[in-house]
């Protein structure tokens, strides 16, 4: 790379937010240079112009990926050449490829010359880690893509599935792995993941895993790999936790930030934005409405609870829209058949918490739908930005309730939108009908003509071999009834615990005598203490229930009464 290709030049920043320019000053004092992008200009060069290896080039060129994005571009000969990066861009504009060639191309794979004088042939070469399951699924794809015509392994390595897949995977030999944090640190503690070998480690999505709170977790796993490696980290935003992230891991790195000259504001120009103040009550009818706009390709709804994004995809389905669900509480494999639902086009609409708002990329979005207000601007912005990716345009719909007034003031002051106060909107406003291409008369039933996808339920749920999950006979519910008397059963009084857990197990269960009493002194069969009243107790079959510990059902009006002491004498015996 040309000397004139890189420049340093401060970060812009906000004035007013001391912490984000101090961040700033940081940054410049660990980066060796800034290199900005315009993410607009034409692609004038190929991936083989840049160097990268011959099966790369035609493994893109397979599924129509032909040339560079502009980031993209940029990223390449640094990254190609070994040298550290910071990445920063707007979601959307193809920085993954940006990352995975590089990896691909530092590695050795199987049938390559130099792979049996490797010093550990089969360990991992090259690791990403990402925060969330659904983008380590994502980011691997694009590395079996872009690898599909060599013998390089890839392995994804994530939490929900069963550990031995992975271990087996590991130990068989594998030259790329993608996780997260948690997963790899445990394979990487128990001995099954060794790093010692790796010498192209990223990390995507950086700001998001210091939300989560895996930052300490990352540190463990970057204090595991050579000091030598070529690190390569990828943010939207550079807050000082990933700051000094950066400045303790990497060795002179290069920023490379993207730019757009037509398009300073935070958000992408090419989606259109449409915030509506919104009863809460009415937002499914607004929602049923907006799904049945002209043009409408997959679209993606965010709620910022797991129960509020349960109840609008059961609402959607219930009004015949072909509807997936994600959110935390689905086991792993109910969410990867939504998500390949989704892919597919078995569903065209996704209904997700914040777990989908990082890195997914699925072509074909057309509109997002922040059924309630988002919680921060980074989250509206990765929210939204899963539409109008890789040059395309999208449409993005938020419905703000009163109660989030105050919330949504601040996000259009932080991102500068032009939208301090939204309309107030319902499902009957005709400016909603206009401004999204509703045709008129549209109810809040999708017609049967329209109900075209196959629905979730034709994408079937794989088998993880999930974590967590109860299985074999000890699963099976047992049965609550108790032994009778006399059965001979060990376990008499409160049934078989020990099939049910460990709690009991291998040993008989706790016995219990019980005496009946009336007026202070103690019942037995046939005694002089009886009452007369009950003078029937002491024979027949009802004498072996008392003796034996069963309780009788009490009737009548008064206890002391002899109406009652007659009702108790033949009331039945309870099981």
């Amino acid at each position: 790379m040309s000397d004139s290709e890189l420049f340093t030049q401060p970060n812009p920043t906000d004035p007013s937010d001391p912490e984000a320019a101090d961040a700033s000053a940081q940054l410049l004092d660990v980066v060796d240079a800034v290199v900005e992008v315009v993410i607009d200009q034409p692609p004038e060069r190929s991936f083989a112009d840049f160097g990268v290896r011959a099966d790369i080039v035609q493994a893109l060129s397979d599924v129509g990926i032909t040339s560079p994005f502009p980031i993209q571009a940029m990223a390449l000969p640094v990254g190609l050449d070994g040298h550290d990066i910071i990445g920063q861009a707007k979601t959307g504009t193809g920085k993954t490829l940006g990352f995975a060639i590089p990896m691909l191309q530092r590695t050795v794979a199987p049938s390559d010359a130099g792979f049996a004088t490797l010093a550990a042939p089969g360990k991992p070469q090259a690791l990403a880690v990402v925060p969330t399951r659904e983008l380590a699924v994502q980011v691997a794809g694009d590395l079996e893509a872009a690898a599909a015509r060599s013998s390089t392994r890839v392995l994804t390595v994530y939490g929900g599935r069963a550990y031995e897949p992975q271990v087996e995977a590991l130990r068989r030999g594998v030259e790329v792995v993608v996780g997260t944090p948690g997963r790899l640190l445990d394979l990487a503690q128990q001995g099954h993941l060794d790093l010692s070998q790796v010498q192209v480690l990223v990390l995507d999505e950086a700001d998001e895993m210091l939300d989560l709170g895996f930052l300490p977790d990352v540190e463990r796993l970057l204090a595991l790999t050579p000091a030598s490696r070529q690190m390569m980290m990828f943010s939207a935003t550079m807050p000082g936790a990933v700051v000094s992230l950066a400045r303790r891991f990497m060795t002179q790195p290069t920023h490379i930030r993207a730019i757009d000259p037509a398009d300073d504001g935070a958000t992408l120009k090419a989606i259109t934005q449409f915030v509506y103040r919104a009863h809460a009550m009415d937002k499914v009818e607004m929602l049923a409405r907006i799904l049945q706009a002209r043009g409408r390709g997959l679209t993606m709804i965010f709620a910022r609870t797991k129960r509020t994004v349960a109840k609008v995809a059961d609402d959607l389905t219930e009004r015949g829209f072909a509807t997936a669900a994600i959110h935390g509480d689905l086991g792993q494999g109910a969410r990867e058949q939504a998500l390949r639902a989704f892919r597919n086009g078995k569903v065209d609409v996704l209904v997700a918490t914040d777990v989908a708002a990082r890195g997914i990329d699925v072509e074909g979005i057309t509109h997002v739908v922040n059924y309630q207000c988002t919680e921060d601007e980074k989250t509206y912005l990765h929210r939204i930005g899963r539409t109008g990716r890789a040059g395309r345009t999208g449409v993005a719909v938020t419905l703000v309730d009163w109660d989030d007034l105050p919330r949504w003031g601040l996000i259009n002051k932080m991102l500068d939108l032009g939208i301090p106060d939204p309309v107030e909107t319902y499902s009957n406003s005709p400016h909603l009908y206009e401004e999204l291409d509703i045709p008129a008369g549209t109810k809040g039933t999708l017609p049967r003509g329209d109900r075209t996808r196959q629905g979730l339920g034709a994408e079937q749920v794989e088998d993880l071999g999930e974590t967590g999950k109860r299985s074999g006979p000890s699963s099976a519910p047992q049965s609550r009834s108790r032994a009778k008397p006399g059965s001979g059963s060990p376990s008499g009084a409160r049934g078989d615990r020990g099939e049910r857990g460990e709690r009991g197990a291998g040993g008989p269960a706790r016995e219990r005598t019980r005496r009946r009493t009336r007026g202070g002194q103690e019942l037995r069969p046939g005694s002089s203490n009886a009452p007369e009243t009950a003078s029937g107790a002491g024979t027949g079959p009802q004498s072996n229930e008392s003796s034996s510990g069963r309780r009788r059902r009490r009737g009548g009006r008064g206890r002391g009464s002899s109406a009652g002491a007659e009702q108790t004498s033949s009331a039945p015996v309870l099981d």
